[in-house]
């Protein structure tokens, strides 16, 4: 691995800095099969998924089980923890989950972040595909759970499934799903940016607070359009489990927008931000 070498001139000359930019992950990766760190590394992620959709769906049923006004002599307005609460619920829960895993898997937790680094050669197609496996699956557990413990309330409160909200049309509902994960695709980039864990020690551990804060702001601005996808896996296992129609019917958007938006943040972070290091490189090289 060759050092960058973007710098600062001292004294007329570029000084090397003090990171290392890793390589990029093989293309396909099937040497990776046959190692042990990359099954943990999808049983973490499948394990992760299911926390995750488990905390943020019984959220949003228990939230609407409290502010139903048939249900329940409180003002429906101010009965339950509310959509603030709800976006709380999937930007903590991101930042504990990432916190706790990105050390074993890299804490993706998303298909569309999944997607978005393989596109920037930070993971293999091998390792990619599992753990959008692995991602899907134990989203489908974990909303499982939700709706075996409280059945009743599952059912009848719309099972936490993603659907384009009535009065917005199919491209305004694609759009934020694609701007939503362009927003929390670029965070992730920009959170591990290898730059930033060598100039701030500190980052490695606050990682995974703006990661949480781009979920929770995210899911603030377009809950009232689409519910908040972000995440083909949280749409995927909420549609299954519940499985009407509506929430099918919806389900292309919430993989296509999030794709979308992943690739867009690739490309901005990999070739126009960090385009700054190849030019630098290259001005070190015309003054030589």
């Amino acid at each position: 691995m060759a050092k960058d070498v973007e710098g600062v001139r001292d004294g007329g000359a570029f000084t090397a800095k003090d990171y290392v930019d890793p390589p990029p992950a093989p293309l396909v990766g099937l040497e990776e099969l046959s190692k042990w760190s990359l099954y943990r590394a999808v049983i973490a992620e499948f394990v992760a998924t299911l926390l995750f959709l488990y905390i943020t769906v019984a959220t949003v049923i228990g939230y609407k089980r409290q502010s139903d006004p048939s249900g329940n002599n409180t003002d429906a307005a101010c009965g339950g923890v509310g959509i603030l609460g709800i976006a709380w619920a999937f930007g903590g829960m991101i930042f504990i989950l990432v916190y706790c895993t990105a050390g074993i898997s890299g804490g993706h937790i998303n298909p569309a972040v999944t997607f978005g680094l393989f596109v920037a050669r930070r993971v293999s197609l091998a390792r990619a595909l599992l753990y959008v496996v692995a991602q899907c699956l134990g989203a489908v557990c974990g909303v499982g759970l939700v709706k075996g413990f409280q059945k009743a309330y599952y059912v009848r409160y719309g099972g936490g499934a993603n659907e384009l909200a009535a009065g917005y049309s199919k491209g305004t509902g694609l759009a934020a799903e694609i701007i939503g994960t362009f927003v929390l695709v670029y965070t992730v980039f920009s959170a591990t940016d290898s730059k930033r864990n060598a100039r701030d020690s500190h980052v490695p551990v606050l990682a995974p607070l703006p990661i949480g804060f781009a979920v929770f702001m995210v899911h603030l601005a377009t809950i009232p359009i689409t519910g908040t996808g972000i995440n083909p896996a949280r749409s995927f296992g909420a549609a299954v489990i519940y499985n009407t129609d509506k929430a099918w019917d919806d389900q292309w958007m919430f993989w296509v927008g999030p794709f979308i938006g992943a690739i867009i943040a690739a490309a901005y972070h990999e070739y126009v931000l960090r385009a700054s290091a190849a030019k630098a490189l290259g001005s070190f090289r015309s003054n030589a």
